[in-house]
C-alpha cells in the first residue's frame, strides 16, 4: 500500500514497525498527527497498521517491506522516497535483533547479519536522510540502542557491542549537528516485552525472567524524550540505575555480573 502524503502533515520513518517498539513508536507518532513510512519485511502486516492508521487517526500511510539485512536496503528506501518526492522530518532507526548463547557456538551468519541491521543499515539510513535535514534546519532521528550499550554482554557479544556502536554514533553525530535545527537521540531500553526475546531465544535467561518492561511504556519516553532533544533516553529509573553501575565496577567485574545476569534460570 502507498499513498500520497497529500494532507501537509509532517512524516515520520520507522523500520522494524511490524511489532515490539516499532510498532508501539508507529502508534505513536500516528496519534500525533505525523503520517508515516512504515518500514518491514512482513508488508502484509504493514498493510494492516496503515489501514488502521488511517481509520483510527486520520493520517497517511507508505509501506516499504524491505528486509533491512540486504546491504542496498537503505539505498532503495531513501531512492523510492526522494522518486516521491516524500521529505522524512523524523528517522527512527528501531530495526534489530540478537541472539543469545557463547559467541563461539553461535552461528556466524546470524551474528554478521546481527551487526549489518544493528550498526550498518542504521549508519547508512542516518548518512542518507541527515544531510536533507541539515539542509532544512529541521528534523529528529532516534537511533534504538538499549541498557546493554553501557556494558560488556557475555553470552550476547555481539549484541551487547552492536548496541554500544548505536549508542556511541549518536552521541557522536549528535555534538555534530547541535547547532544545524537537527536532534539526535538514542533510546536504550532495558529487557522489553516484545517477539525480542523470542528471536534471541533467551525466554530462560534470569534478565528476562526477571520482568520485562512494556513496549508501550518505553515507546512513549522515547517519543517524549525526542521532542525534549535528550541525547540519551533511558526510560525507568531501575535501567537508569543499571546504565550507571558500570561506571562504578571495575570492567572484568561488570563482565562477570552481567554473566551471571544472563545465565539460564537454574543454571
Amino acid at each position: 500500500m502507498t499513498a500520497e502524503f497529500s494532507n501537509g502533515k509532517q512524516v515520520a520513518l520507522v523500520t522494524g514497525a511490524s511489532g515490539g517498539i516499532g510498532l508501539e513508536l508507529a502508534k505513536v507518532f500516528a496519534r500525533e498527527g505525523y503520517n508515516l513510512v512504515l518500514v518491514a519485511r512482513s508488508g502484509g502486516k504493514l498493510n494492516e497498521l496503515a489501514a488502521q492508521f488511517g481509520v483510527q487517526y486520520g493520517i497517511q500511510t507508505k509501506v516499504i517491506a524491505k528486509d533491512l539485512v540486504q546491504p542496498s536496503a537503505p539505498d532503495e528506501i531513501f531512492g523510492e522516497l526522494e522518486s516521491a518526492g516524500v521529505v522524512v522530518e523524523v528517522l527512527v532507526n528501531n530495526a534489530g535483533f540478537a541472539s543469545y548463547g557463547r559467541f563461539t557456538e553461535a552461528d556466524v551468519q546470524s551474528q554478521l547479519q546481527m551487526m549489518q541491521l544493528n550498526m550498518v543499515t542504521l549508519t547508512h539510513l542516518t548518512r542518507l536522510f541527515l544531510p536533507g535535514m541539515i539542509g532544512r534546519r529541521s528534523g529528529k532521528m532516534m537511533n534504538v540502542a538499549s541498557t546493554a550499550a553501557f556494558a560488556p554482554g557475555p553470552l550476547m557479544a555481539v549484541y551487547y557491542a552492536t548496541k554500544a556502536y548505536a549508542l556511541s554514533f549518536s552521541e557522536a553525530v549528535a555534538e555534530e549537528v547541535r547547532d544545524q535545527g537537527v536532534t539526535v537521540s538514542a533510546l536504550c531500553p532495558g529487557p522489553t516485552e516484545s517477539g525480542f526475546q523470542e528471536r534471541a531465544a533467551m525466554q530462560e535467561s534470569k534478565l528476562v525472567q526477571n520482568g520485562l518492561m512494556s513496549s508501550t511504556v518505553v515507546a512513549e519516553a522515547g517519543y517524549k524524550g525526542l521532542m525534549a532533544g535528550k541525547t540519551v533516553i533511558i526510560p525507568g529509573m531501575t535501567n537508569k540505575i543499571g546504565a550507571l553501575l558500570p561506571r562504578f565496577t571495575p570492567r572484568r567485574m561488570t563482565a562477570r555480573m552481567v554473566m551471571n545476569m544472563q545465565e539460564r534460570v537454574g543454571h
